[in-house]
């Protein structure tokens, strides 16, 4: 009798979320690094004083304060629904295009990037003042980027994982297959997921809860 056998349901899904963590944790990672190297490039573009990062920054904002859900939503002081708004958004047109796009394996990329400089040209005010300059404004930036990180990384991974299986043979996903994709490969995916959905949250929560 295999050792799943003794384990408690509870025990044996959080054994089962982590394998498929460990799985995808290459392109997991490589989400990520692309996230935090293109963030820190437009962190550094605003501070140096581009023009060009400057005036997008501002055109992103204004554009998010006229027209995004969920900051309209934070101007009339229905906080709980900015965030559920937030969450469902970065949900179903962030984490699931890119874990779609993860089936091309590189389609994820250029997304992340863009959306890592995005992360980095906020990084000053409406001022053009650092948002790392005060320790609360810096705290709230800093954890902010890091709540939306991890799920992005987690269900781009997933994507780029579930790409990845197509192209070369791994003794985990030679099993049953749907469409040509292995059924495991998929599973692991949906166990990721059990992880973004409530990251995704959490970070709304975070964002929107403690806005100032």
């Amino acid at each position: 009798m295999s050792d799943d056998a003794h384990m408690s349901p509870a025990r044996y899904a959080i054994q089962t979320i982590l394998r498929a963590v460990a799985r995808a944790r290459i392109p997991i990672l490589s989400i990520a690094l692309t996230y935090a190297v293109f963030l820190i490039i437009g962190a550094v573009m605003v501070h140096a004083g581009n023009g060009f990062a400057l005036a997008r920054r501002d055109n992103l904002i204004r554009t998010a304060r006229d027209t995004d859900p969920s900051s309209l939503a934070l101007d009339a002081g229905q906080r709980w629904r900015a965030a559920l708004l937030d969450f469902s958004r970065n949900l179903v047109l962030g984490a699931v295009p890119d874990t779609l796009g993860g089936l091309g394996v590189v389609f994820p990329y250029p997304f992340v990037a863009y959306r890592g400089w995005v992360g980095g040209i906020v990084s000053v005010n409406d001022q053009h003042a650092s948002r790392l300059a005060r320790a609360d404004s810096a705290i709230y930036y800093i954890v902010t980027l890091i709540l939306q990180l991890i799920p992005y990384s987690l269900a781009g991974g997933a994507g780029v994982n579930l790409g990845l299986s197509l192209y070369r043979r791994r003794p985990a996903y030679q099993g049953e297959k749907v469409l040509g994709v292995s059924k495991e490969a998929l599973r692991d995916v949906a166990r990721i997921y059990v992880l973004v959905i409530p990251l995704f949250f959490v970070a709304s929560l975070w964002e929107f809860l403690l806005a100032s």
